[in-house]
């Protein structure tokens, strides 16, 4: 109850989703939270809700048969203009999922969720805690997305649909976002202290701040650290980004 006492209402959730195990799942527990949950099994039984009661968010599965989670977002907006919305996707859909947070959703969990999860990205949307924009918030760079709000990079295999999720701390995440924008261009290490992590160094001192930095992204981020591929040493120079 600690993260409700800041409402002074209770706040309302639709959970919307046709796999009636984790819906029934999710509202069991916001509502044990305190929070006042119900749940749609489909897209038209959803707007059929909200055309009768506003809510103040919606968990909404993306791949639903029939009306799919997009279009439900699209019809629900017009209904209810400021609507929260959280999508839920699996890695398969990952791309929808960053689409619909750059169409306007709150926020996207990935498949199985945690209930923690849920109810931080529920605390974080409904306060609107500023973050980077939707437009700036996802960096794609070949196989390789970043989510700069989540300090999350999700690394693609050969095999179709396969992704890889690593956690980042916030300094790696501002490293590899710094990186990602300028492909290919050598950045000294002066260069990515001062524009990710400001410092504003001479080069010499830049490196001892940068290089433990790039050693730990890299084992996190790459197949071999021995022999990375995606953030390249230029010696004498810096690093470089690069993935096809």
């Amino acid at each position: 109850m600690g993260r409700l006492a800041r409402f002074p209402v209770p706040p309302s959730i639709l959970v919307v989703d046709d796999e009636p195990t984790p819906r029934m799942a999710i509202a069991d527990a916001l509502n044990m939270m305190g929070y006042r949950a119900d749940e749609a099994g489909s897209g038209t039984e959803a707007l059929a809700m909200l055309a009768r009661r506003p809510y103040d968010l919606m968990l909404l599965d993306l791949r639903m048969p029939g009306m799919d989670g997009v279009e439900v977002m699209r019809r629900a907006r017009i209904v209810h203009e400021d609507l929260l919305v959280i999508v839920l996707t699996a890695y398969g859909s990952l791309d929808s999922a960053i689409e619909a947070v750059r169409a306007g959703a709150a926020d996207y969990l990935l498949k199985p969720i945690s209930i923690r999860d849920t109810e931080d990205s529920i605390a974080r949307a409904l306060l609107r805690r500023p973050g980077p924009l939707a437009a700036e918030r996802f960096l794609r760079r070949g196989h390789v997305t970043l989510d700069r709000e989540k300090n999350l990079v999700f690394l693609s295999s050969g095999q179709e649909g396969e992704r890889r999720t690593v956690d980042l701390t916030v300094s790696e995440t501002a490293l590899l976002a710094r990186l990602m924008r300028q492909p290919t261009r050598v950045l000294s290490c002066r260069d990515l202290a001062r524009d990710a992590l400001n410092y504003d160094v001479f080069e010499r001192e830049a490196q001892e701040i940068v290089r433990p930095h790039i050693s730990r992204l890299r084992q996190k981020v790459e197949s071999d650290p021995a022999n990375p591929r995606l953030i390249r040493t230029i010696r004498g120079k810096g690093y470089m980004f690069s993935a096809s």
